[in-house]
């Protein structure tokens, strides 16, 4: 069932404690998971596009996306209104 915690402990063990808050989030959210905005950014601006003129190609284009967000466009993209606090 979708919103419904399991895990490890089994439905209903987990002892939460008053000042944690559980963010139950729908199964296969891909707009909610910011590892998924990530990797659609890097696609769209990085990987998309291209011709490749051999075999290392695709290689070295992924290494250079992988290097190429800063810290500023991890936030930016990576960013999950569902998680923030007030």
């Amino acid at each position: 069932m979708p919103g419904r915690p399991v895990g490890a402990a089994g439905p209903g063990r987990l002892v939460v404690p008053d000042n944690i808050v559980i963010l139950y989030l729908p199964r296969y959210s891909l707009e909610l998971n910011p590892v998924e905005n990530l990797w659609a950014y890097m696609r769209s601006h990085f990987l998309s596009n291209r011709a490749n003129n051999g075999y290392d190609h695709p290689s070295d284009a992924t290494a250079i996306a992988y290097r190429a967000p800063t810290t500023d466009l991890l936030r930016s993209v990576c960013r999950c209104d569902c998680a923030e606090r007030d």
